[in-house]
């Protein structure tokens, strides 16, 4: 560690390091220069580090040319000019420390709106911005047509006994399928437009001071995207006081006014830049991210559990029917 902090200059340096994120490890370093934060990012995850560093220096310079004023996680080089270093087989970087508070639950439906407008204002602060500057971070990220195909090829190559075992829940995709269709239809339409978009808008990935929300974080999703990415995304992690982890089904209920507080805090800063094909839409960005993560689930629970991890053989199956369920609640709430 010392090693890696010397390439920075940084004086007196200490790497305190933290829980929150499961992708990738993350330092909070106090030096006599500063606060900052150091991680290594998960090359299992993200194959091309190059090309997260890349975007965020896009879009970095893109603010200090045109919104100078603008709260971002700007990257932090060494003493050689560098923002993604190598030590050991990893690659590190580095970020001035951003004084703020990310929330590991969210509590309220305040909360919920207050981060559905930053996460918005994000998208919107960069609607000039060159799109075709960004580079993919992983390729087909939430495409439900290729998770769907995945799906259909679980069912083909995957392991008897447990296609067998969750039929029902088998059953339940299947029959909503037209999510696919729909999703077709949305993202060749011409009035579905490619933004640059945050693709993982979980709580946790917004920082907050006092009541406000006032930064996004995490970066290395970001990447042309439809905004159903981030709305779904939110739908998914905001509306129930429970996550997928939850085996008891009765508890998963989908809060209203969360509901509210997403389309409100998000319509305050996108509300101007969708077209109402889009605006159309902004239900079935729950639907079809909810459905999406189901697939996923079920897919790896089908081929022995090859991506997520698990602590027990039914958790994967376990989580399917968890999201099986906000689907039919969210449902129910539209």
């Amino acid at each position: 560690m010392q090693s890696i902090l010397e390439q920075y200059g940084w004086e007196n340096a200490t790497a305190i390091p933290l829980s929150q994120g499961l992708i990738n490890q993350t330092f909070d370093v106090h030096t006599a220069q500063g606060n900052f934060i150091l991680q290594s990012i998960n090359t299992q995850v993200f194959k091309d580090p190059f090309a997260i560093d890349h975007n965020i220096k896009a879009i970095s310079q893109y603010y200090n040319s045109n919104r100078p004023d603008q709260l971002f996680t700007h990257l932090v080089p060494t003493l050689k000019g560098e923002t993604l270093i190598a030590w050991e087989g990893k690659r590190y970087r580095a970020f001035k420390k951003i004084d703020g508070i990310a929330l590991d639950v969210l509590t309220t439906a305040a909360e919920a709106k207050e981060a559905a407008q930053q996460f918005g204002q994000f998208t919107a602060s960069l609607t000039e911005f060159p799109i075709g500057e960004l580079k993919v971070t992983i390729p087909q990220f939430h495409d439900l047509e290729l998770r769907y195909h995945q799906f259909e090829q679980a069912l083909i190559h995957g392991d008897s006994k447990r296609i067998d075992t969750a039929k029902d829940a088998i059953l339940f995709l299947k029959s909503h399928q037209s999510y696919v269709k729909k999703w077709i239809h949305f993202t060749t339409n011409q009035e579905a437009h490619l933004r640059v978009t945050h693709h993982d808008t979980k709580i946790s990935n917004v920082l907050f001071k006092d009541e406000n929300a006032i930064c996004v974080i995490d970066l290395d999703t970001t990447m042309p995207g439809y905004f159903i990415s981030d709305v779904g995304d939110m739908c998914r992690t905001y509306l129930c006081t429970v996550n997928e982890t939850c085996l008891d089904l009765n508890q998963i209920k989908v809060i209203p006014e969360r509901w509210t507080a997403i389309q409100n805090g998000y319509s305050e800063a996108m509300g101007e830049f969708l077209t109402n094909f889009e605006k159309d839409h902004f239900a079935f960005s729950g639907q079809s991210i909810i459905y999406m993560q189901a697939l996923r689930f079920l897919t790896d629970y089908l081929q022995l559990d090859q991506y997520y991890k698990v602590e027990r053989p039914s958790q994967n199956l376990d989580r399917t029917l968890n999201q099986n369920q906000l689907l039919i609640e969210f449902n129910h709430l539209i």
